[in-house]
């Protein structure tokens, strides 16, 4: 068993630029929340509201909020750091040392003799890595990913247990894949001989006119998945290949689990896609793109740079860089706000309406 993480108040405060005050000599092995922290643990203790939380625990280390009296509050030592949580993004880095995989390749991983390995390389047991695969340097191959012919995965990248990993799918360097992520599925892309319900409805906006049988023809996905550097990808996501295009994920952009995306979708950089979001077939996404979970986006439909849509909205239409959305269908979210009042408003409204038309027919003088 790998023994735990040792590092010291300075080492920390100095990888954070953090400022350290006290017995910075003193080791941590782990984070902690103030109440539940011991003496081997820092206590996360960033807002004056964690005070009280540090008394019931028995942390000599914390990292505080600017300001705190650290030796008021018991300590040994104690971490400034300006702002909060990306300094807890540091922190969970430096102590995460992430799945225990035995440098080299384990005697039970299935690597195709075409395969190029990278130096420093780790592969579980249990991988089965095809024909013309290319692995980069130090990447981490967990137990029990599949990867099919001809993908390429970039230096430092990270697959964890269970992901499958389909043909030709690129995925860059520092790249992170979690358990039971699926890339390189194919699409959900069928036609009819005739014009299909979904065609006419769309055109006609609801009206039928005769309902006929119908059968569906696949269309084979011949692209894959391109995927850029620093990404994410949560468990249990689901990634489409393209049709004749590679479906493309941009450098920096983070997942969530349980995240569909469809066949041809191209999302930009640095996006943020939370959890049950889906994105259909064609959706162009831009760069800094913020979808909360259980968003759903259109096929064939753009949204712009710097989009924020809240928890559950739903985009049937272009959204330009910039806008708030929230709803369904999504609308600006000053916008929405006005329409959720208006709502509640409605009941008091039907009431004043229907007294309004009670009293006109009570009156001698109505018609």
């Amino acid at each position: 068993m790998t023994a735990p993480v040792s590092l010291s108040i300075a080492e920390i405060a100095a990888a954070l630029g953090a400022e350290a005050m006290g017995d910075t000599a003193l080791r941590i092995i782990r984070a902690s929340e103030p109440h539940a922290a011991g003496p081997q643990d820092l206590a996360l203790a960033m807002d004056p509201k964690y005070a009280s939380g540090l008394a019931k625990g028995g942390a000599l280390a914390a990292l505080l909020w600017r300001g705190a009296d650290w030796q008021a509050l018991g300590l040994k030592a104690a971490i400034y750091a300006p702002r909060g949580r990306l300094a807890m993004a540091g922190l969970s880095r430096m102590l995460d040392a992430g799945p225990q995989i035995a440098a080299g390749v384990h005697p039970m991983a299935l690597v195709d003799p075409t395969a190029q390995i990278g130096g420093g390389s780790a592969i579980g047991p249990f991988v089965t890595i095809g024909a013309g695969v290319i692995i980069g340097a130090r990447a981490r191959i967990a137990s029990h990913v599949s990867i099919a012919e001809g993908t390429q995965i970039g230096d430092d990248a990270l697959i964890a247990q269970g992901a499958r990993i389909g043909a030709r799918v690129v995925i860059g360097h520092r790249a992170m894949v979690q358990m039971g992520a699926v890339i390189g599925s194919d699409g959900l892309s069928f036609v009819t001989p005739e014009k299909s319900g979904v065609e006419e409805i769309r055109e006609t906006l609801g009206q039928r006119e005769v309902i006929l049988p119908q059968a569906w023809a696949r269309i084979h996905s011949l692209g894959s998945v391109t995927i850029g550097d620093d990404v994410e990808i949560g468990a249990n996501c689901a990634i489409d290949r393209g049709t004749i295009r590679d479906t493309t994920i941009g450098r920096g952009t983070k997942l969530d689990n349980l995240v569909h995306i469809g066949h041809n979708v191209q999302i930009g950089m640095d996006c943020m896609i939370c959890g049950q979001v889906g994105i259909a077939g064609s959706a162009r996404i831009g760069n800094r793109v913020v979808l909360a979970g259980q968003c759903g986006v259109n096929d064939n439909i753009f949204i712009g740079d710097d989009v924020i849509c809240g928890g559950a909205t739903k985009v049937f239409t272009n959204v330009p860089a910039g806008r708030v959305m929230l709803g369904y269908p999504a609308v600006k979210m000053e916008n929405h706000i006005e329409i959720q009042k208006a709502l509640r408003r409605l009941p008091r409204l039907a009431a004043k309406v229907a007294k309004i038309a009670g009293d006109t027919e009570l009156s001698p003088n109505s018609d």
